[in-house]
């Protein structure tokens, strides 16, 4: 019998795991997700998520997908269970049916992150946001991030000693936006590369503070060297925010 193909939805606040994915001596998110599944459906159920987050990094909706023999009826009823099953840290928002190829990771074609920051110390943000005593200036960091959008190429921004084939990403917005005392970045590309929001964030910081200019940004990318780029943004502050996919893989 020819195994049918699950997209699963999630959300889930990372400061507890070790990022998404299985970790030997860690607990992460996929683990927790694949046991709780397992126990559920009575079998091994191996998930592939639609990337990697770092440890402590949050999502506010993530993909993954599994195959399982026989068909899930009610799929609602499965969500419910799950949810009742899980932490309160992990949520489960839909399970759909796609095609037998559909894949989480190499079928996506636009992915969201958002940085948090707040310059106001909050004890209930204090997990969840950077909290920075001092406010950066917001409108030298935008200029330096429309900068982003000329350059495909990021390996100053990429974990050092990574296996990646290309550094080549197509960042279709990155913007600041501040609210009150908070500050928010967005950015949207086709993909990312390991650590390389955080750079991003941190570089971009230098920038808000002045210990860089704005020119320096296009110095940085074509150095290719991420000694050449900012520190890395703790990991608090950092959300995956939407992954979006073709709707010809749903099949309900």
């Amino acid at each position: 019998m020819e195994s049918k193909r699950y997209f699963i939805e999630l959300a889930y606040n990372g400061s507890a795991y070790h990022g998404w994915q299985r970790q030997p001596n860690a607990i992460s998110v996929q683990q927790v997700l694949e046991e709780a599944l397992s126990r559920l459906k009575r079998k091994n159920i191996s998930l592939v998520g639609a990337g990697r987050t770092d440890t402590g990094v949050h999502a506010r909706q993530m993909f993954a997908h599994f195959d399982l023999a026989e068909e899930i009826v009610n799929p609602q009823e499965l969500v419910f269970l799950l949810n009742g099953f899980l932490k309160d840290d992990i949520a489960i928002r839909s399970i759909r049916r796609v095609q037998p190829d559909a894949h989480a990771r190499f079928d996506a074609t636009a992915r969201d992150y958002e940085y948090h920051i707040s310059t106001a110390k909050d004890p209930f943000n204090a997990p969840l946001h950077y909290y920075l005593k001092n406010s950066p200036d917001i409108e030298l960091m935008n200029q330096a991030a429309k900068i982003l959008l000329l350059h495909e190429d990021f390996q100053c921004f990429s974990r050092s000693n990574t296996d990646v084939k290309t550094f080549l990403c197509t960042i279709k917005n990155a913007t600041w936006q501040q609210e009150g005392s908070s500050l928010i970045f967005f950015i949207s590309a086709n993909r990312f590369l390991r650590n390389m929001v955080r750079a991003i964030v941190g570089t971009l910081l230098e920038v808000g503070y002045k210990k860089r200019e704005v020119k320096d940004i296009e110095m940085v990318i074509k150095s290719k060297d991420r000694g050449e780029a900012g520190f890395s943004a703790p990991a608090q502050g950092l959300y995956l925010s939407r992954i979006e996919y073709p709707q010809n893989i749903f099949i309900d």
